[in-house]
């Protein structure tokens, strides 16, 4: 499976990345590096990081968007990923000579590869701009997956709306609308991947590959977080995970399709909906809402993936 990833590490894309590279079944075609969890240089420098630990960096980064179309300067979450987006981990600026090619050379990517897939893991703003530049292009991919929106439980930067869909739900509305066939994995099935720091152990203790040293303090610091975010709570959900997994073994997920919305203004800006007053699928509908996953072979494939040697 050919994977062009929209990303912007962020602890949990960081272990989804990995997850897409050391899987057996997916070819990381490129990655797209935009602001959201942290600015977009920063982001480019840990896709770099975990490129550089996988022996991969002939996968080409590509210059995404640095802020919203809106305009408004983008809030970033330190007291969750951390200062440079991978918890205690610290990447001095510049360790990698890397190269961000333009967002132009997307569109050469996607003709040579006709059946690639693509996932976008933080705010859709570029992954938007690539329709508005070249939708005849954007309209060969063959499925969208998208991590965001939140139905039927509450969000998690307002009491309505998740983060990435809040921070940019015009371009959001976009991709609903042009995207052939799209995925969402959103905050009421993501909230529930849950991995915790007994499980991190386990990955440095039976891994024999470079990103060993990185599961304990990531997964640590994750959970910490959301420890005080949410008291009780063991471990952290890793949204950005799932949802590549979600590509991989789309039967361990329960999809349903309803068209779907995003409110671009006002109070519930951010707020994905569609109508669930009926259970059954809507006839000709190209969105699939993810309701709920296979939580034991989540973890089971997580782990067998990560501690693959590389």
């Amino acid at each position: 499976m050919k994977l062009l990833i929209f990303c912007d590490p962020g602890i949990d894309d960081a272990l989804a990345l990995i997850y897409a590279l050391l899987h057996p079944e997916i070819e990381v075609l490129g990655l797209v590096c935009s602001y959201g969890n942290v600015d977009k240089k920063t982001a480019a420098n840990n896709a770099s990081h975990i490129l550089s630990l996988a022996g991969r960096l002939e996968i080409p980064l590509f210059n995404g968007a640095e802020m919203p179309v809106s305009g408004e300067v983008a809030t970033y979450y330190p007291e969750i990923h951390g200062e440079d987006g991978i918890g205690p981990i610290k990447i001095p600026d510049g360790s990698y000579n890397f190269r961000l090619r333009n967002l132009g050379e997307v569109f050469q990517l996607i003709n040579k590869n006709k059946d690639l897939v693509i996932v976008d893991l933080g705010r859709s703003t570029t992954l938007a701009a690539c329709f508005l530049l070249n939708k005849e292009v954007m309209g060969m991919v063959k499925e969208l997956h998208i991590m965001g929106g939140a139905f039927m439980v509450p969000g998690n930067v307002t009491p309505v709306a998740e983060a990435n869909f809040y921070g940019d739900p015009t371009s959001v509305n976009l991709l609903l609308y042009y995207g052939k066939k799209v995925f969402l994995t959103p905050l009421n099935v993501t909230q529930k991947a849950i991995i915790t720091p007994d499980f991190a152990e386990s990955l440095w203790y039976y891994s024999r590959n470079k990103f060993r040293e990185m599961y304990i303090p990531i997964i640590r610091y994750y959970a910490d977080a959301y420890a005080r975010l949410v008291p009780g709570m063991e471990g952290a959900p890793f949204h950005d995970l799932l949802t590549v997994y979600s590509v991989v073994h789309p039967k361990r997920v329960q999809y349903l399709a309803k068209k779907v919305n995003v409110v671009v203004e006002g109070k519930t800006r951010g707020k994905s909906y569609a109508d669930f007053r009926h259970i059954e699928m809507e006839e000709g509908s190209k969105h699939h809402i993810a309701l709920g996953f296979d939580y034991e072979h989540f973890l089971k494939e997580v782990f067998q993936v990560l501690i693959r040697p590389l």
